[in-house]
């Protein structure tokens, strides 16, 4: 791979799998660098500079602002029942389970 901006993407991909790696095994920076046989500076400076370009890289994140839809019909109409009670319905109701669901609600008065 190319360097981009000063940037070997080989290395800090590598870095990242040193890092990765270590998080997982349970090790200290320490023991995990001796047993790799890798420099602990070099270790803490690439897991600083992995997480400040990680930091950058989040700072910016593309959004698309979309208008709210505006329904072109009424959102519901409501129907009053006994006891002060209404039951809105939206467009594109069924009309038969509308008709069982009245009929439900009518047959149950409130004490």
């Amino acid at each position: 791979m190319a360097q981009v901006q000063g940037r070997d993407s080989r290395k800090e991909q590598q870095w990242r799998l040193w890092i990765r790696r270590q998080q997982e095994s349970g090790l200290s920076v320490r023991a995990f660098c001796n047993l790799h046989a890798l420099s602990e500076p070099s270790f803490y400076g690439w897991r600083r500079e992995i997480q400040r370009r990680d930091a950058d890289a989040a700072a910016f994140t593309p959004v698309r602002v979309v208008a709210d839809e505006t329904p072109t019909t009424a959102c519901c109409f409501e129907v009053a029942l006994a006891g002060g009670r209404t039951l809105r319905v939206a467009p594109g109701f069924d009309a038969a389970t509308l008709r069982q669901l009245l009929a439900v609600l009518e047959e149950v008065r409130p004490c």
